[in-house]
């Protein structure tokens, strides 16, 4: 496992400046977003990220850049997705603009935390789940991954790794028509708003931008934080997909795998506005998601007996995002737009 103490100094302070100005300076006060907003913060993001993989090529070498734009490209598709579902959550709640921005930024700090145990959950589980060295019709499979192949000799198989592999490729051919369900669910009913209301009573309307309102004694949760808590547990289960996805990529470096995964959540917020007003341009992307979820699945399944460079993994996942945009253009679907 690579650990570079200069970049993962480097990513904190970064990461941490940015949300002290985003949420002390710029956003201090709710407001609605508009697209010049947005797309400044959306490029301001993506250069960040771009830069900070610069670093890891010149500190780390091209190998390790191309595992960090791997999977931060992986993330970032599978990411588009997940806004179109809080497009939906926003509009079955009514909630306005300015208050969008607000459940974002918290539901993205909270991605933050949650997102970094998965991680390094995962990586301790898959350090753990390597089959014993062993030999079958005369080949050893006694390689830890990572290491250069052999002639007569594979990677051990994990069993971690196996399960989301088959889990990727059946999530990728289900992705297909997920979006139609998405369209007829009652958010109402979701896991987040049922687990809040165990546990606090909820208002029926919002109180401006607060979570949470006094009424005597009382501590009540606002309808705000009802979005909020729906959003935070959409993101959880999203990640069910996403996080798996990247461990094919670089399985055992958490710093590649946390620091591309954050960059990518912390674009989200201000690609969400974007996405909201150009809906009608992504209508054939979940094509494009189906098929890398399946690509990074079946590579994880083949991964004891042939491994795929990043490199190719990174040339596969940025073509297969570029048809489908250029498909969605070509053949558009009015009835996908947001009125």
């Amino acid at each position: 496992m690579n650990f570079n103490p200069w970049l993962l100094a480097i990513f904190v302070v970064v990461i941490f400046t940015m949300l002290l100005i985003d949420l002390g300076l710029v956003n201090k006060k709710s407001h609605q977003i508009s697209n010049k907003e947005a797309l400044r913060w959306t490029l301001i993001w993506i250069s960040l990220s771009m830069g900070f993989s610069a670093l890891i090529w010149f500190q780390m070498g091209f190998a390790k850049f191309a595992e960090y734009q791997s999977a931060y490209w992986i993330e970032e598709a599978l990411s588009v997705d997940n806004m179109f579902v809080f497009i939906l959550v926003f509009k079955f709640f009514k909630l306005e603009g300015k208050l969008q921005h607000r459940v974002l930024f918290w539901g993205i700090i909270g991605a933050l935390v949650f997102r970094g145990i998965f991680i390094f959950s995962g990586i301790g589980l898959i350090k753990l789940t390597y089959l014993p060295a062993f030999e079958l019709f005369g080949y050893q499979f006694s390689l830890d991954q990572g290491a250069h192949a052999q002639p007569g000799f594979f990677f051990r198989p994990n069993l971690i790794l196996t399960i989301f592999g088959a889990f990727l490729v059946y999530a990728g051919i289900k992705s297909l028509t997920d979006s139609e369900e998405d369209d007829k669910k009652d958010f109402n009913k979701s896991l987040g708003a049922r687990l809040l209301r165990k546990v606090f009573p909820v208002t029926k309307n919002y109180h401006d931008d607060h979570f949470f309102i006094k009424r005597g004694s009382k501590r009540i949760a606002t309808k705000l934080f009802l979005v909020l808590m729906v959003i935070e547990t959409t993101d959880l289960i999203f990640a069910i997909d996403s996080i798996p996805a990247i461990f094919a990529i670089a399985p055992n470096d958490p710093l590649i795998l946390y620091t591309s995964n954050i960059f990518a959540v912390l674009g989200l917020r201000s690609m969400y506005f974007l996405l909201a007003n150009s809906i009608h341009l992504f209508s054939k992307l979940k094509y494009g998601l189906a098929f890398i979820l399946s690509f990074i699945g079946l590579k994880m399944l083949i991964a004891p007996f042939y491994h795929v460079e990043a490199s190719i993994s990174l040339l596969i996942v940025l073509g297969a995002l570029l048809l489908a945009v250029l498909a969605s253009l070509i053949w558009k679907e009015e009835t996908t737009q947001v009125q």
